[in-house]
């Protein structure tokens, strides 16, 4: 235990079933008040239903949870809330087109006299941000803002509504260094007015750096509780999985001479704003060839990603996949031609939710021979090559026909990666592969990726994960407002150095 503070959090003998699934077995957890607890595991060890019991999502079993020194029973969220409990989750939850303050109090909304009363909303948040170290545009528009905005956005929005106890869930997957040097330090402020950080992440460096304790959930049942200064990377891992954490070092280059993808002098254009967002990019990318592209979201990654994809027009340039120009052809005929897509976000871009795994298994493929007889799709195939990829990536579920939706974020990445990697593509472009996977499962994809470039294949990567855009890439670029600012070479370059160049603090072009 830390120090010798009251608990704010205390987790005892948790069990929750679900069906064929326990999820949850005799799991004990505590947390003081002003410091930030760690909980790590593999994808389905249990972690994200364990919090989701804390935050009234679900009801345990077994077991009871208290509070500040209190049992309490949520019936829903709202309970939790009221009790002081807030949750950021993974997956931002906010309103694009709303203002930061309009998210912030949407359905907590201060009335005067019948109507909302902006300015004693805004007055609240700003004695709010300057109490815990928050520095936030409160009425940018969501869309207009970066991701680490928008997670200060969801951090207000829990503290505005009273929270002591904050519950986040892989709040640095999508940040570069800088802003999680930012995260950390709010944390740390946060945490010094006494409020209590439950911190779900699988970056362990990051769990030793900011926790005052960490615990382990295997198998669905704790199975440690560590001071960081009393472990290190290594043997998190071995308590997480049993075995040594994996790398991302790619040992030996397999790239051939045979240009794959090849763009040049590509520019494209926001269509609203009429702004360049991808000025004049050229690059090649051979078989056998990992290409990093490293970048802060919205740097133009994305709409480069749509210009070779044919979801976005060019205004000038020209983009050609095994030589031939894909100009006149539209996405599902470059799709054909070769190309395979791991989207930036797998809900929005490369999921249906409501639907079956196996049908989620052909998305993009619908209509090749692999799955369907002239109109009609060869269901049993499908749910045959399903099988095969949940197998292969060690997908966590009871079988092909469970929806989308019903799997863990980490899950849900392994069956898009698996739908993607085994359509046998020649170019593959893998928008942060492992995002939200915990380490074994990330071993998994690279391994994936290593075997496929032996193969031939060739890689645009895009990855918030600098260890890992350092480590598979052979060749690294840095994208800054929408140009490529620097051309580094991964076996030299550094995640600080990256940095740097992602930040605008560097920008020539390097060799």
């Amino acid at each position: 235990m830390v120090d010798t503070k009251p608990l704010a959090v205390e987790l005892t003998g948790i069990w929750k079933r679900f069906p064929g699934v326990i999820a949850n077995r005799d799991v004990n957890l505590s947390a003081a008040v002003g410091t930030i607890h760690s909980i790590v595991g593999e994808n389905g060890s249990g972690k994200s239903t364990l919090m989701k019991t804390l935050y009234g999502m679900h009801r345990p079993d077994e077991g009871t949870v208290a509070i500040n020194g209190e049992v309490v029973s949520f019936k829903s969220p709202t309970d939790a809330i009221a009790a002081g409990v807030g949750m950021v989750h993974q997956h931002f939850m906010l309103a694009d087109n709303l203002s930061a303050l309009e998210n912030i109090i949407l359905g907590a909304e201060p009335t005067r006299r019948g109507v909302i009363d902006y300015d004693g909303a805004r007055s609240r948040l700003q004695e709010i941000e300057r109490a815990y170290g928050i520095d936030l545009d409160l009425d940018a528009i969501v869309e207009d803002l970066g991701v680490g905005e928008r997670q200060r956005v969801e951090i207000l929005k829990v503290l505005y509504r009273g929270a002591r106890i904050l519950i986040l869930d892989e709040p640095t997957a999508v940040l570069v260094p800088q802003e999680v040097d930012e995260l950390f330090a709010n944390l740390r402020h946060l945490v010094d007015e006494g409020v209590t950080i439950l911190f779900i992440s699988h970056k362990l460096d990051e769990v030793l750096a900011i926790s005052d304790e960490i615990t382990v959930i295997r198998d669905g049942t704790t199975v440690a509780t560590v001071i960081p200064a009393e472990v290190d990377k290594h043997h998190l891992g071995e308590l997480m999985v049993g075995s040594e954490l994996p790398t991302p070092d790619t040992q030996e280059s397999t790239v051939t001479d045979v240009v794959e993808l090849e763009v040049a002098g590509v520019t494209a254009l926001d269509p609203e704003t009429e702004r360049t967002v991808v000025d004049d990019v050229s690059f090649a990318i051979h078989q056998g060839e990992i290409l990093g592209i490293a970048g802060i979201e919205g740097n133009g990654q994305f709409e480069l990603v749509e210009a070779i994809l044919g979801l976005r027009e060019v205004a000038a340039g020209t983009i050609r996949l095994s030589g031939a120009d894909l100009a006149d052809l539209g996405v599902r005929e470059r799709r054909h031609a070769g190309i395979g897509y791991i989207p930036f976000d797998r809900h929005r871009e490369g999921l249906m939710l409501d639907a079956p795994l196996w049908e989620n298994m052909i998305l993009g493929h619908d209509d090749t021979s692999r799955f369907s007889h002239g109109p009609w799709i060869n269901a049993r195939h499908a749910r045959q090559e399903c099988d095969e990829a949940i197998e292969r990536f060690d997908v966590a579920t009871p079988g092909n026909g469970v929806p989308a939706y019903a799997l863990s974020g980490g899950n849900q990445q392994k069956l898009i990666a698996g739908r993607e990697m085994t359509a046998g593509p020649s170019l593959l472009i893998a928008a942060h592969p492992t995002r939200g996977v915990d380490i074994g499962a990330q071993a998994a994809i690279w391994d994936e990726l290593r075997r496929a470039r032996a193969a031939g294949l060739a890689v645009l990567l895009i990855s918030a994960d600098l260890d890992e855009l350092i480590g598979l890439s052979d060749t690294l670029l840095v994208m800054f407002r929408g140009h490529i600012s620097a051309h580094l070479d991964p076996a030299t370059a550094t995640p600080e150095q990256l940095g740097m160049y992602m930040a605008g603090e560097r920008q020539e072009v390097a060799s």
